[in-house]
């Protein structure tokens, strides 16, 4: 397909059809620069896939979930354990591919929290807290560790010891 060619959409904009099959949209709600970086990662993560790399399919997996191409779909009402799910994808694709870059939980909620991201900010950093739990994130505030849901004040999200690839 040329890239001057429009995607096909069906009527409600939820899907693409592309060759006569139904995919899932990307959350039009993403920031375009976050919706980019996520792109850019999903792309690196199936070069990944094709060079055999391991972690390569979580990799695409984390990426598709984040831009709302999988998992709950991104037009219905998250249920608490769907959006956990989300976020912590978001987390984990955006760590990526920021490479050794912190993000911010705020990025988390642009993500999955649509136009009432604000609102989010808590239960991002619960998420946040859980990854950490974890080992898998480490949450920083002007450097030092902390608890991401009791810290006050803007945090950051590092890779931790347990993130892997």
């Amino acid at each position: 397909m040329a890239d001057s060619e429009e995607v096909e959409r069906t009527p409600d904009g939820r899907h693409l059809v592309i060759d006569g099959r139904r995919w899932r949209a990307s959350d039009p709600a993403i920031p375009d620069g976050l919706r980019q970086e996520l792109v850019d990662e999903l792309m690196s993560a199936r070069r990944a896939v094709r060079a055999k790399e391991p972690d390569a399919r979580t990799r695409v997996g984390d990426a598709k979930v984040a831009l709302g191409e999988r998992g709950a779909p991104w037009w219905e009402e998250l249920s608490d354990d769907d959006f956990s799910a989300r976020a912590e994808a978001t987390v984990r694709a955006l760590l990526r591919h920021r490479g050794g870059s912190t993000i911010c939980p705020s990025d988390v909620a642009r993500v999955v929290g649509g136009e009432g991201w604000r609102g989010r900010m808590d239960d991002v950093r619960r998420v946040v807290a859980a990854l950490a739990e974890r080992d898998v994130v480490v949450a920083t505030q002007k450097g030092e560790p902390v608890v991401a849901n009791r810290a006050r004040g803007p945090i950051r999200i590092a890779r931790g010891p347990e993130f892997g690839s």
